[in-house]
């Protein structure tokens, strides 16, 4: 395909579209074609998320129809920890499978049913029963998530050359950046507040589609049968954590990965410090929101370059910046109070902040794939899911300490949390 080509070279900047040496001969002549389906499905995916943020519509959502105000809170743990603590279990049943694409196409399909199920209720439904029928969509929303995760990997693996993968993960943030930022507009609009149930309903309806063509576009991905170990009962699968203890280069990946949850753990309180000065107008999260779509549209890209020549470094330097703009959040708000109650400081540091994200997602996104290869590194990525899952789940209990800490307390914690992923972080190997 001409096109795909062209994209193809445009995105990653190759004139030779058939330099590669890590996949197959069959996959790396089909390389473009196979870049361009997977970047259109990520965007698409993506786009969906945006609309179906549990940060944001979800939330939304979960107001309008009346649901108990615990619901609110489970939202987001459930959304992540959901998807990643089962894949340790999804990992032993992909590994079977020589052409993995399928479970990804399949993966998405039941999250376009989720997410309508979740449109039907913001039609049908109020209360407690509004409430649950959420939840239990989400976390069934968050089962198809992890299969599609664990078969994303090995399939990038499989179809795009090495040195092309952290620009696949680039571009696709990037977009996801874009998508941000017509999300942070619509939210400063005045009509974003009379959207009724209807409305959101049709919304969701219209994101469960992405998923569905995402799903149509991924199915035409080139992949060729792969390496298989049969699949694995529970015992196995658990059996698998041994690879913490004796595969030192993956023990060392996983811990700094843990210590880099620090950026994303510490966004919310970002917000909370910013709404604890100015209250809770939609334009400041409107702010928030669009501060984080430009840091993904301008980083990305270069993160994804970066992480192509160096994944390690990209994760370090990540986190030398979260650590930095956190305890520079830390020590204004504490010894500068003036300057930190300006209405532009919080979102230009929550910005850098989120460039900061990007590059530890792109970054460790990156790694794990170049870590290994076949069904070791689809071992790889449901373990290191896995832990990754339950310990978010855990340290995000971090919050409770801000009412004796304080928010910015909270941020400076998190900052210091940063500080160590960046010095462990040295001791990777580079793949």
């Amino acid at each position: 395909m001409k096109f795909a080509e062209s994209i193809y070279e445009a995105l990653t900047d190759e004139e030779d579209a058939r330099l590669c040496k890590e996949i197959g001969e069959d996959a790396c002549q089909e390389a473009p074609q196979s870049f361009v389906f997977i970047l259109f499905s990520y965007c698409l995916t993506k786009l969906g998320d945006a609309i179906a943020s549990p940060k944001t519509t979800l939330a939304w959502l979960v107001s309008v129809v009346g649901a108990p105000a615990f619901v609110l809170g489970l939202l987001v743990p459930i959304r992540e920890s959901g998807s990643m603590i089962p894949q340790l279990f999804i990992g032993g049943i992909v590994r079977g499978l020589s052409v993995r694409k399928w479970v990804w196409v399949a993966g998405s399909a039941g999250q376009a049913a989720c997410i309508v199920g979740i449109g039907f209720v913001a039609i049908s439904l109020s209360g407690a029963a509004a409430g649950w029928a959420i939840l239990g969509l989400v976390i069934l929303f968050s089962l198809f998530r992890g299969f599609c995760s664990v078969a994303a990997k090995d399939v990038l693996g499989k179809t795009i050359p090495k040195r092309k993968r952290g620009q696949l993960n680039g571009w696709s943030a990037s977009a996801a950046g874009l998508l941000g930022i017509g999300v942070g507009i619509i939210l400063m609009m005045p009509a974003s507040g009379e959207l009724g149930r209807s409305f959101l309903g049709i919304l969701l309806f219209g994101a469960g589609l992405l998923w569905l063509v995402a799903a149509a576009i991924y199915s035409g991905v080139s992949e060729y049968p792969g390496e298989t170990g049969g699949g694995r009962n529970i015992l196995d699968a658990l059996g698998q954590l041994r690879l913490l203890a004796t595969d030192a280069p993956f023990r060392r990946f996983v811990t700094t990965r843990a210590l880099l949850m620090c950026s994303a753990l510490s966004a919310p309180f970002y917000i909370a410090l910013a709404q604890q000065r100015f209250g809770s107008p939609g334009y400041l999260l409107g702010a928030f929101i669009i501060a984080a779509g430009v840091a993904g549209l301008v980083s990305a890209p270069v993160w994804g370059r970066y992480a192509d020549a160096s994944s390690k470094s990209v994760m370090i330097s990540a986190a030398l910046i979260t650590s930095g703009i956190g305890l520079a959040v830390f020590l204004v708000s504490r010894f500068l109070p003036d300057l930190g109650g300006t209405l532009w400081f919080l979102p230009v540091t929550y910005f850098v902040l989120s460039l900061a994200h990007s590059g530890v997602r792109v970054g460790r996104k990156t790694y794990v794939v170049n870590l290994a290869s076949g069904n070791k590194r689809t071992d790889y990525v449901a373990i290191s899911n896995t832990v990754i899952g339950v310990l978010l789940l855990m340290v995000g209990a971090v919050g409770a300490l801000s009412p004796l800490i304080g928010n910015d307390g909270v941020i400076g914690l998190l900052a210091l949390m940063g500080l160590a992923g960046a010095a462990y972080g040295t001791t990777l190997p580079d793949v």
